[in-house]
Order: structure tokens, then sequence, then C-alpha cells
């Protein structure tokens, strides 16, 4: 499958540059109280550390907002500011961070909007027009009775193309809904009527088993047509689980190559050594490499080999023995009890090995999905069976 990627305007948050043809970026936001910075910077840290390449914090009130140079001067990637109601919060994050999100469902009259948008520009820093089911706009209700995807597109036009008029395009989009189906369709008229990036999620997608197969299904099936510049993953859990479920979606669909992929066997009654016990391990603790490599665990000895021939290097185990390889060839035998520390010194040492060879991530983040010139659009009409709604395109 080759994928095309929706051909957008590019932006940069901070040192991140998202659309156009930079690679697909994974963010995440705190779960912490803003106000409480030592805690906040702790777990930006841990989500920095699994390779978090923007982060948003909440920006509930004023001592958030004063909490926001602290927590700024912690961090090594991008900070981004969540503002709902009071645009004097994003006016004042807008002097600190990288990027402001409002959602123009809740964020006021209009004269409050160019005060922000007067804030961004003085510091050149973009906007994320944030649509959310919970909060579209009460005329928007009222006129299509529930948060459509067609309620929900026209939400994020209206709010575009308003900002356009003032000569604001520094901007990226989001319109996400707990719904697969819904949020697919909202992205989908969007991406059909706007050239802006899309920061795609689902939104309040559940617990982290729950939570990381809506996302994959639905955020799956927006990058495999195209769409899709930066994403989060929601999930009612540790953030940092987020940004791994949210690089193994990508790495899946071969849109980044990052860190280690673990190949590892179902397992059956014929499996001697504790493969599930040995991949949860192996992923633990190479956590921290981020070149690109496949590393097998598989239980069988006789079969080891050649069903983990595509991986750069792995284990097999069985009968109280265990061999490496690498490659799909026996490199040597190794005691059972001495084959996880080995497996994890030899993927240092290839990780090393191919840093120093120059094989690390491009940085392009190894994107394959670039649209290329003259190259078809999706014949997708809508997944609703109803024609796109024609809402004013500039």
């Amino acid at each position: 499958m080759h994928i095309t990627r929706r051909r957008t305007r590019q932006i940069q948050v901070g040192t991140v540059k998202i659309g156009g043809d930079a690679p697909i970026s994974v963010q995440s936001m705190c779960s912490t109280d803003t106000r409480d910075v030592d805690q906040t910077v702790e777990q930006i840290r841990q989500l920095e550390a699994v390779g978090c390449e923007l982060i948003r914090v909440a920006v509930p009130d004023e001592e958030a907002a004063a909490a926001l140079p602290r927590i700024k001067a912690a961090m090594t990637v991008p900070l981004i500011a969540d503002i709902h109601f009071d645009y004097r919060l994003a006016v004042k994050a807008a002097a600190v961070v990288d990027c402001v999100r409002i959602n123009p469902g809740n964020i006021g009259a209009w004269w409050k909007v160019e005060e922000v948008i007067k804030a961004v520009n003085d510091r050149g820093i973009p906007i994320r027009v944030g649509v959310n089911g919970g909060s579209l706009e009460r005329p928007l209700l009222e006129k299509y009775g529930w948060p459509s995807p067609e309620a929900l597109s026209e939400s994020a036009l209206n709010a575009v193309h308003a900002l356009e008029d003032v000569g604001f395009t520094n901007m990226k989009v989001s319109l996400k809904a707990s719904d697969v189906h819904h949020a697919i369709d909202a992205y989908w008229l969007f991406a059909h009527q706007s050239d802006y990036p899309l920061h795609i999620g689902i939104t309040e997608a559940g617990t982290a088993m729950t939570g990381a197969v809506k996302s994959a299904i639905g955020l799956g099936y927006l990058l495999a047509n195209g769409i899709g510049d930066t994403l989060r993953v929601s999930l009612a859990a540790d953030p940092v689980e987020e940004v791994k479920v949210g690089f193994e979606i990508l790495k899946s669909l071969e849109l980044r190559h990052r860190g280690i992929n673990v190949i590892a066997c179902p397992t059956c009654g014929r499996v001697e050594i504790d493969v599930v016990r040995m991949a949860n391990e192996l992923e633990k603790r190479l956590g921290h490499i981020k070149t690109p490599l496949n590393v097998s665990v598989l239980g069988c000895v006789v079969n080891g080999i050649g069903e983990g021939k595509e991986a750069d290097i792995g284990i097999a185990g069985g009968e109280g023995k265990g061999i490496l390889f690498k490659k799909g060839k026996l490199v040597r035998k190794v005691p059972m009890e001495e084959l996880m520390d080995t497996l994890i010194e030899e993927v240092e040492q290839l990780a090393k090995e191919k840093e120093a060879e120059g094989n690390e991530e491009a940085p392009s983040g190894m994107d394959l999905s670039r649209r290329q010139p003259g190259s078809p659009q999706s014949d997708r009409s809508s997944t609703l069976g109803r024609e796109i709604p024609v809402l004013p395109h500039r």
C-alpha cells in the first residue's frame, strides 16, 4: 500500500514543522495540575524521554498561566497552551508558549479572538483551532440538531475563514469527536475543503486498551487516506502511553520509523519460554533507543530463525537452550538464563553501529507518504453516503 498524503500548508510550532512534507508528529497532554510546576515538569520529562514531540498543558486560570514561564524553561520540546472560555488566558500564554489552542465553541465574541490574534502575531506563533463535538456553537447545534460531522466541519471552516478575513493564516485545525465514524467523517469533510494542516485524534477514546484500539482504527484510517499532520492518542491513562501508541500507529503504516519494533510469536502449546514476559521486558528496557530496529522474540528453536528472518536481530528458545540470530542467520547459542541480557546488549550495540553509519531516522522522519506531483486524489465521496456539503472555500 502506498500512502499519498494530503498536500497542506506548513506551519512551525517551536522547532517542529507541521504539514507540508514534514513528518507526522506525535504529541500528548499533561494530566497534571499545571499550577504544580514540579509535578508538571516531571511528567514532561517522562514524555520527552519516550519521544513526545509537542506537549500541551491546560491553562484554566491565572495561576496556571503564571506557571507557564517556569514550565517552558524546563522543556526541550515545544509547549502548547490549551485555552477554553477566557481569552485573557490565551493572551497571557501567548507571551510564553509555542502555540495556543482555542475552541471556537466557547472562546466568546469575535473581538476576544482578535485580541488573541494580536498576541500570537506579536510572537509569530500559530493558533490551533480546536473544534470539539462536546462544545459546538449553539447556532450549529440548532442547525444540525446534534454535533454531526457536518456541524464540526462547518464550525472549523467558519473559524478558519474568519481568521483569514483579518489576514491570519498561521494555524492548524482539529475536529475531534469520541465516535470513530463521526471523527473520520468530520476530518474528511474539512480536508476536502481546506489545506490547513490537521491535528487528528479521537477524543475521550477510553482506557489504555479501548482507547488504543479506537485510535488505531480512526487515526489509522485517516492516515492511510493521507489525512493528518500531527496526532494525539487520547487515553484515560498515563500520557506516556499515548506517545507509545501514537508512534506504533505511525510505524505500523510505515509513516515513521523510530525505535524498536518487537516481533513476538503469539505463543502456543509448543512454547517453552515465557515469550510474553520477555517481549514486554524487551520493550521496557529498550525504550530509550531511537534507531529503527526490528527485534524478534520467539519461543521455538526449530522454527524461530525462519519466523524471525525479517528481524534485524532476535532470540528463540526452548528445551533449556536459546539462540541468537541476526538477519535470519544463527550467531551463537546462549544459555537460557543469559538470553535476555545478551539480546539487550546486542541490540544496544547494533543501534550504536547504525547510528555511526548515519542510518538513524532521516530528517524527514522516514516519511514515505508525500504526495507525488499529479497523483490522484482518493475518490471516496463520504462515509455518510451523502454528498459533501460545499461550504465557502478560499
